[in-house]
């Protein structure tokens, strides 16, 4: 009987573990970022903001090379400026991975620009979670495919 509960117990740890991943998915810290991108495609700012701790660090190449510290009131106004600009935008979330508190995304964004001419970004971004809120915010991208 210990032999089979020992048994049952392994297969059930390693049941809930992501193909291709490193992290259970019961890890609360992959909730938090699927959240954040539930919050954004539904254009409700305020939510996705609460998902970020009051202040968060990001790197992203429209702020330039070096981090920048945001509030969530500047995270707010920032994606309600997205918004204005492109109306539909959303992201495709493709994977996910995690290691304990990082975790890495994978999606494509995707929104119609001027003239009607719709776009195509790939992204990575490289979040780090800590107490539930994301602290960190490192975004690689390039150009848009037209």
């Amino acid at each position: 009987m210990k032999k089979y509960c020992a048994l049952l117990s392994f297969s059930l740890m390693t049941a809930c573990v992501q193909p291709g991943g490193k992290i259970s998915l019961a890890n609360p810290h992959v909730q938090v970022v699927k959240d954040m991108f539930e919050a954004f495609n539904a254009h409700d700012w305020p939510k996705m903001a609460a998902c970020y701790a009051d202040t968060a660090r990001f790197l992203d190449p429209e702020h330039g090379a070096d981090m920048v510290t945001l509030t969530r009131a500047q995270m707010v106004k920032k994606y309600q400026e997205l918004q204005r600009q492109f109306p539909d935008v959303q992201d495709d979330v493709q994977t996910i991975y995690g290691d304990k508190n990082h975790i890495t995304v994978e999606f494509v964004s995707t929104a119609t620009g001027e003239g009607g001419k719709k776009w195509r970004l790939p992204i990575c971004v490289v979040f780090t979670v800590e107490n539930g809120k994301i602290i960190q915010d490192r975004t690689y991208y390039h150009e848009p495919v037209y």
